[in-house]
């Protein structure tokens, strides 16, 4: 019987995996060149910390399950919240600020389809510890030099949640309004307003949300402190960074406090953001101290979709065999030492075969372990030139040098 993988899920065959992990290493090295370090979570954790971060609604949207001794659990659907959790658990005592990243598999049990599986990757950091507008402006800057380093043709806009959440104000249920607002659920957010008895504010909020500048925002609503925001965008012009003043990006979470950004990727269609992130304060929410922090998360999947990387390959030689499986595996060794990629034949197939092989893989050298090695030296075949000669043992490392140069 042929069992098909599950609906939402994918296989990655090697030439995949070696885009997604050159893109992988483009990320790590980006963020540790910032400080960042590496931490890791378990693949899941009690149902409670997703529905205290996101309200009930979100068990209907992730992987819940009961294990065997009742406890309620779920596989994680991002990793914000198991972050905090961790940092709330295991580093009170550590210095601030902390600088953390993250690669990680998520799970949400949503409809698949075109850039959205129930199986997906998240590339995150998190500054905790600091609500200065340097911590927003090198957050933003980090995630910005990960999509200018892989080539991803992308916009980034930047707004502050705590604009639309002061005119929101007097309203009762705060959060769905940002969500209408989210959505450009104009419409729905008119006659919410309608419903609570605010409907004179509809046109203010729309307005502050199609903004095109810091100016025409102030003059909309002068009754607000942009100094903040004023800072990150200042230091941002200052690196030179192409970014869109965004007024109408909204969290419908009220653990948002203050400066958010959004990354829209070309080449995605409908689901083009690539990144998204901003500041919040969430550890109080689990049992901590009222922490500020400021992160993102990258949808690793869609980036390596639109990305232009070039992959590092290594060069593949072949070890052809005679036979002796002895001789094959010394020079295999020997090839390695060197930074080659050597394979040995393990099927004990004729040399013509071995050779038919080489050429299948796409293989850069194939070298001949044949009685040559007893006098000291190894025959070795460029596939690329079609040259061959027989090579000193003690030179092949000069050989290689010359040949792959």
């Amino acid at each position: 019987m042929k069992i098909e993988r599950p609906r939402g899920t994918r296989d990655f065959l090697p030439e995949e995996m070696e885009r997604r992990r050159a893109v992988e290493k483009v990320m790590r090295e980006i963020a540790e060149s910032f400080g960042y370090r590496e931490i890791s979570t378990p693949t899941f954790e009690h149902l409670e910390l997703f529905t205290l971060k996101s309200g009930q609604d979100i068990v209907e949207e992730i992987y819940a399950f009961t294990d065997k001794s009742g406890r309620n659990l779920a596989l994680r659907p991002e990793l914000t919240a198991p972050v905090m959790r961790m940092f709330v658990n295991e580093c009170s005592v550590m210095p601030r600020p902390m600088r953390f990243y993250y690669f990680s598999n998520c799970f949400r049990y949503e409809r698949p389809q075109k850039g959205r599986y129930r199986e997906f990757w998240q590339f995150g950091v998190e500054l905790i510890g600091s609500d200065k507008p340097e911590s927003d402006a090198e957050v933003i800057l980090l995630a910005y030099q990960i999509m200018k380093s892989l080539n991803v043709r992308f916009s980034l806009h930047i707004g502050h949640v705590g604009l639309l959440r002061d005119v929101l104000s007097d309203v009762t249920d705060k959060d769905r309004a940002m969500r209408l607002i989210d959505k450009k659920d104009w419409k729905g957010l008119e006659m919410m307003l309608e419903e609570e008895g605010f409907s004179e504010i509809f046109h203010t909020v729309r307005e502050i949300s199609e903004a095109e500048s810091l100016n025409e925002v102030r003059s909309i609503y002068p009754d607000f402190d942009y100094s903040h925001l004023e800072s990150v965008f200042g230091i941002l012009e200052s690196l030179d960074l192409d970014f869109t003043p965004d007024f109408g990006i909204a969290r419908g979470l009220d653990y948002y406090t203050g400066v958010v950004f959004e990354m829209y990727a070309e080449g995605l269609g409908a689901q083009k953001q690539v990144c998204g992130g901003g500041s919040y304060r969430l550890a109080k929410l689990f049992g901590g101290d009222d922490v500020p922090s400021t992160g993102f998360a990258i949808g690793f999947d869609r980036v390596v979709e639109v990305c232009s990387i070039e992959i590092e390959r290594k060069p593949v030689a072949v070890v052809v065999g005679f036979g002796d499986s002895l001789r094959a595996f010394r020079v295999a060794e020997m090839l390695r030492n060197l930074g080659i990629t050597a394979l040995v034949d393990v099927m004990d197939r004729s040399v013509r075969k071995q050779l038919s092989f080489a050429d299948s893989i796409n293989a850069d050298f194939a070298v001949f372990a044949g009685e040559e090695l007893d006098r000291g030296k190894v025959r070795i075949k460029n596939l690329r030139t079609q040259k061959q000669e027989d090579v000193d043992l003690e030179s092949i490392g000069s050989y290689f040098s010359e040949e792959i140069t």
